[in-house]
């Protein structure tokens, strides 16, 4: 019975050789070690063995069963890669390439870097600010006194008594002024946030774009030929504008800047398009600039509003709502 032992291992091993094909090695599987393949009854036959040869047998069919196992576990590995290598789709290196998808500047940042390049043209440096401020910064400094209707708490985002979200960026103007001797010329872009129910053209979180001007014999004649020439840069030589007398705390005279629209029916309208102004004196004794020697002019306007006009956009949530349908257009 030994003899058959050694010799079911040997023809298994053998017959293993010349299997390449899975349904083969199914076959072979089934014939030796299926439930009642030659290896599973050789394990049954050890208990007819006589008494003293058992323990040989025994030894004898767990070897040959290991050998086998093993034997055939290495060519069923074998054959597994050789199929995937057949099956792996075919790759025509001949045919052109196919294009990532590249993506693009959302078209705010496409508006501010259009903007800073305008202002680049006429001398304008570029500051930055931090959009958590203080109260100095945001109020104080920009002559907005403790009981003005602009620092309620309603319509801030404030995180502590004395900090909040920047709700202008007119905190850059004060920064920059407090460290910088005139003559200053620059502009600031940046978020802004403001509790403002969200509709068709208010957001709680909108971009600015502020412009400071500060040296001895600045008027609002620099201020309005400035604007202009930035309104027909960025809308076309055939925009229509205009000046309206306003107030803000931190400009005096102060102005709103209206934009001529029209609509598809060819009728027009003024939209608001942001203020400006003359520096009040008081804005720079609080960054200590004599306010006897220099003057100087400021504005700010949205940019979201810019882009709209501009565009022919009618909703500022497009800007946010993340749908490529819109986006891809710019």
């Amino acid at each position: 019975m030994l003899d058959e032992f050694i010799k079911i291992g040997k023809d298994a091993i053998e017959e293993l050789k010349s299997i390449a094909d899975s349904a083969s090695l199914e076959q072979f599987r089934i014939k030796y070690l299926g439930r009642k393949g030659l290896i599973t009854q050789m394990l049954t036959q050890i208990g007819k063995c006589p008494p003293d040869q058992r323990p040989a047998a025994g030894q004898l069919a767990n070897k040959t069963k290991k050998e086998v196992t093993e034997a055939f576990e290495q060519t069923k590995e074998k054959i597994s890669h050789a199929d995937g290598a057949t099956h792996r789709p075919f790759i025509d290196v001949t045919l052109p390439g196919i294009a990532p998808q590249i993506g693009r500047p959302h078209v705010i940042t496409q508006t501010v870097n259009e903007l800073l390049e305008i202002f680049a043209r006429m001398g304008f440096s570029v500051a930055y600010g931090p959009e958590v401020e203080d109260e100095w910064h945001n109020f104080v400094a920009l002559n907005i006194g403790p009981e003005h209707p602009a620092r309620d708490p309603l319509d801030n985002f404030y995180i502590t008594d004395n900090m909040l979200l920047r709700s202008q960026t007119s905190t850059i103007q004060i920064r920059v002024m407090e460290n910088t001797k005139p003559p200053i010329r620059l502009v600031a872009p940046g978020r802004v946030y403001r509790p403002d129910t969200v509709d068709a053209t208010h957001m709680f979180m909108f971009h600015q774009l502020e412009a400071l001007v500060v040296d001895e014999d600045v008027t609002m004649v620099d201020m309005k030929t400035t604007i202009d020439q930035f309104i027909k840069a960025f809308l076309g030589k055939d925009a229509t504008w205009r000046f309206r007398p306003s107030f803000f705390p931190f400009t005096e005279p102060s102005a709103e800047v209206d934009l001529l629209l029209a609509d598809k029916s060819g009728n027009q309208t003024w939209v608001e398009m942001g203020g400006c102004g003359m520096v009040d004196p008081n804005v720079f004794e609080a960054v200590g600039i004599d306010s006897e020697k220099y003057t100087g002019w400021a504005f700010g306007f949205g940019i979201e509003r810019l882009a709209m006009r501009k565009y022919g956009i009618n909703d500022i949530r497009l800007f946010y709502e993340n749908d490529l349908r819109f986006l891809q257009q710019f």
